[in-house]
């Protein structure tokens, strides 16, 4: 790896300090027309800003690309170890493409890929781009615009702290297994949401007696 940042002798042992271009390249989604989207029963698997949920790729409404369109568009298919980040909007949400999202594509979105496949330092990445501190970092590359948007030239210069191999396994480990967590419990306080307004109509309009059973 090269171009390390200023500095070294401030960090602890074993650790480096690189900008985010050394660790991988960065690729901006195609164009996508709303014409050539489809339903992915019928087609590609596409990946939208909104499909980026606490560093994991969430669809709660699927979305695919015409096949013939994408066929068009193999140089951004994504591979298991990828990152997504969005650059306008709410900039800095990541998530990490899992084995899953393999061969999908991506529209509205930067694509990080790492010049050597590692899911170790993928994990680590997703959990180092998405802590306080690189968010700070992107917001201010971002901000005076009316839509906010951060440049690849920016996004490359962000310093990206690496411990030794073993922490970078360990901490994208324990972040990865919280943001799991999280998803499940917003998971479950969803379903309940959905399940507690049925419930609500049944019981208003007396469609459904109440009972013992329908107790808390």
């Amino acid at each position: 790896m090269t171009g390390r940042s200023q500095d070294p002798a401030l960090l602890p042992a074993g650790w480096q300090r690189l900008f985010l271009r050394d660790l991988c390249s960065l690729q901006v989604g195609p164009h996508i027309r709303p014409d050539d989207r489809t339903g992915t029963d019928d087609g590609v698997p596409l990946v939208l800003p909104r499909d980026l949920v606490h560093q994991r790729i969430v669809q709660a409404e699927r979305v695919g690309l015409d096949p013939a369109k994408a066929r068009t568009l193999e140089r951004y298919r994504l591979a298991e170890g990828d990152l997504l980040l969005t650059r306008t909007g709410t900039v800095g949400r990541c998530a990490l493409v899992t084995r899953e999202q393999h061969e999908w594509l991506y529209t509205q979105l930067v694509r990080l890929r790492l010049g050597t496949p590692d899911l170790s330092l993928a994990a680590y990445l997703t959990g180092y781009l998405s802590a306080g501190a690189a968010q700070r970092w992107m917001a201010r590359r971002a901000a005076g615009a009316t839509i906010p948007s951060i440049s690849l030239r920016d996004l490359g210069d962000l310093p990206v702290l690496l411990p030794p191999l073993a922490e970078q396994k360990a901490i994208g480990e324990t972040l990865g297994a919280l943001d799991e967590k999280v998803r499940i419990h917003q998971e479950i306080a969803r379903t309940t949401g959905e399940y507690r307004a049925l419930l609500a109509d049944l019981l208003m309009t007396g469609a459904l007696p109440f009972g013992p059973d329908l107790g808390p």
